[in-house]
């Protein structure tokens, strides 16, 4: 990974053409990769919901059988994909209009997944604003986890104490990922700031009862149980294995760093890149969010355009002498066990 100390990370002045990122997005525009692509949506959203009512079919063809463990673990990767659909709905990369895109997205997130729409498009908005920021991307605030040495210095509580070990926590506790979705959903309902908190509600209640309305019908108590419990975690695990390597790992964002839109972006990111065989299979688990620079510096970018502009940003990053990373999908995990490894030893060394 970068050396986060390099001097060329510093904010440069504007080019004579305008600034680094204006010049960057003539070149996006030029090719045509900010269009909407209707056809791919389209056809993506129907595979979809296909899958999802195929899912819930095969719960009821099988019947009691604990190969329905098998259909619970097919439904994590359904339900995981209808998040990736809402956030693909939240960037408006789908409709162009605001108000379809928030119609798509309640509807995808909170009636077929079981997410809050608003919640979770109020965390993420500052997510892309403030990427790996220490005290303004919500994504790395040490409430479990601690992302930096100076989170460590300070954690205390649960924070400390998973901050020990958390290398070695880190993904069972991506298990529980599922159910801190649902959870932080229905508090976010009380939160002045949520929009529309009595149609998000109303969603996912309905949600939630047709699920477990749908779940115990088919199946006794324990089955029922044990299919839920595989269903959540497998959730879990499946969306924090996708976010997880876009940011964990890079470069944190202190206050008194001096950093433009476009080396904001692109060094706080990670690439993740798969080989001529799995390039697809990579493309499809992660959502196109693989291509998280390119997600990051032009959030609306429809999914199936930012293959090519990822090879145009790496050629612009190296015009411009800018760290652009990319690596494998194993050897992101590896970097991010080592992240936190390394973060968690101010606590380990205080005893």
């Amino acid at each position: 990974m970068p050396d986060a100390t390099e001097p060329r990370w510093n904010n440069p002045q504007p080019a004579s053409g305008g600034s680094d990122f204006a010049q960057l997005s003539r070149r996006m525009a030029a090719e045509g990769l900010l269009d909407r692509r209707p056809v791919y949506y389209t056809v993506r959203c129907g595979l979809v919901l296909a899958a999802f009512g195929g899912g819930w079919w095969a719960l009821f063809a099988l019947g009691d059988t604990w190969l329905q463990l098998l259909v619970a673990a097919g439904m994590a990767l359904v339900f995981a994909q209808i998040g990736l659909l809402s956030h693909d709905l939240a960037h408006r990369q789908v409709f162009e209009r605001h108000r379809h895109s928030e119609i798509g997205g309640r509807l995808a997130a909170n009636l077929l997944m079981g997410m809050s729409y608003g919640w979770w498009m109020s965390k993420h908005t500052r997510h892309h604003a403030n990427p790996n920021h220490e005290e303004r991307d919500p994504d790395v605030s040490p409430d479990i986890v601690v992302w930096s040495r100076r989170q460590a210095s300070r954690a205390s509580g649960l924070a400390r104490f998973v901050g020990r070990r958390q290398a070695y926590l880190f993904f069972p506790l991506l298990l529980l990922e599922g159910l801190n979705l649902s959870y932080n959903s229905f508090r976010a309902l009380r939160s002045p700031s949520m929009k529309r908190p009595y149609l998000e509600g109303t969603l996912l209640v309905a949600h939630f009862a047709a699920y477990f309305g749908l779940v115990f019908a088919a199946l006794p108590p324990g089955k029922a149980l044990a299919f839920i419990g595989v269903h959540q975690a497998l959730l879990g695990l499946h969306l924090g294995c996708v976010f997880a390597p876009n940011h964990k790992g890079m470069l944190m964002v202190t206050p008194e760093m001096k950093l433009d839109f476009l080396r904001r972006q692109v060094l706080t990111s990670r690439n993740v890149r798969g080989g001529a065989l799995t390039g697809v299979l990579v493309d499809t688990f992660m959502g196109g969010l693989n291509y998280q620079i390119e997600h990051h510096l032009f959030p609306n970018m429809p999914t199936p355009a930012l293959r090519r502009a990822a090879q145009l940003t790496k050629d612009f990053c190296a015009e411009k002498d800018i760290p652009y990373y990319e690596t494998g999908l194993v050897r992101s995990y590896r970097e991010i066990l080592t992240h936190l490894h390394r973060t968690g030893e101010p606590i380990r060394a205080a005893g």
